[in-house]
């Protein structure tokens, strides 16, 4: 697996993505107790936009003036998208960016260390070993935080049930191996078995390649609520059109912020007309 999200860091599923996160990260935190955040797929923490444009070998095209570049731009968000944006802009503003243009973009190990309290508990794993020491150096000195260098799915295993009682885990997987959805079905399984009122966040691509299989039938008999919310470009021959995030046991008004995020961001990422927002309960309350 040779994946590097450092080309992709900021488009438009990472603002999708990371506008809901920071919804759960703010729907936990509402009680005063601590929670423990697990990131099963952390990557490397922070991104360099301007370097994402060179690649690997040759120029390639950036992705982010189409993500975090248009979100920048677009007026008057709601509440969870604005919140996005101001932790965003903060992290940019405190690496140096010049401020307007977006230059340096949070992943979600740093929007999670952006949004912690003191009580709130960081586990980061990675299984790229370049990517895991960038992810080390993102939060050297950081207290309360952990970062493994090791397969993501055996997170649950080794991270749950919490001493705090509470928990969000986030599985986000680049959708290489053969066979992903068994496994994040298997992590999955995993998690609920050990933990069964933790709050599980699964992001994934909408495309030929990805497919879907029978996750949503399967997800609709775990026993918990689901609730699965998409953000869908035009069609594409190839590649991605879009992406989901399958929330198992989302927080109690989860679902109103979600549909105001997921809204807007169908407007402020595409042409009028051209992308459809859609929130769905795949097993209700």
């Amino acid at each position: 697996m040779n994946y590097r999200h450092a080309y992709h860091a900021g488009n438009f599923a990472d603002v999708f993505k990371h506008c809901l996160m920071v919804g759960l990260f703010r729907s936990l935190q509402r009680k005063g107790a601590g929670f423990l955040f697990v990131d099963t797929h952390a990557g490397r923490g922070s991104y360099d936009l301007q370097g994402a444009a060179s690649g690997s070998t040759l120029p390639r095209e950036p992705e982010w003036p189409n993500g975090i570049g248009r979100l920048c731009s677009a007026g008057a968000p709601p509440a969870p998208v604005a919140d996005y944006l101001r932790v965003a802009r903060a992290f940019d503003l405190g690496r140096g960016g010049p401020g307007g243009e977006p230059r340096h973009y949070p992943g979600s190990p740093a929007l999670a260390a952006a949004l912690a309290r003191p009580q709130d508990r960081l586990e980061l794993w990675e299984r790229q070993p370049d990517e895991c020491a960038a992810l080390r150096s993102e939060m050297a000195g950081r207290p309360r935080t952990a970062v493994h260098e090791a397969d993501g799915y055996g997170a649950l295993r080794a991270c749950l049930p919490p001493a705090e009682r509470r928990a969000l885990v986030l599985i986000d997987p680049p959708f290489e191996a053969q066979g992903e959805w068994a496994l994040i079905q298997g992590a999955l399984s995993e998690g609920l078995s050990r933990f069964a009122t933790g709050v599980y966040a699964v992001w994934h691509p909408v495309s030929e390649r990805a497919g879907g299989g029978d996750f949503p039938s399967w997800a609709g008999g775990l026993g918990a609520p689901v609730l699965h919310v998409t953000l869908l470009g035009p069609p594409k021959v190839m590649g991605m059109r879009g992406c989901g995030v399958y929330v198992v046991n989302p927080p109690w008004q989860f679902e109103d912020e979600a549909r105001l995020t997921a809204g807007f961001l169908s407007g402020a990422l595409y042409r009028a007309g051209e992308a459809q927002a859609s929130i769905r309960w795949i097993s209700p309350r």
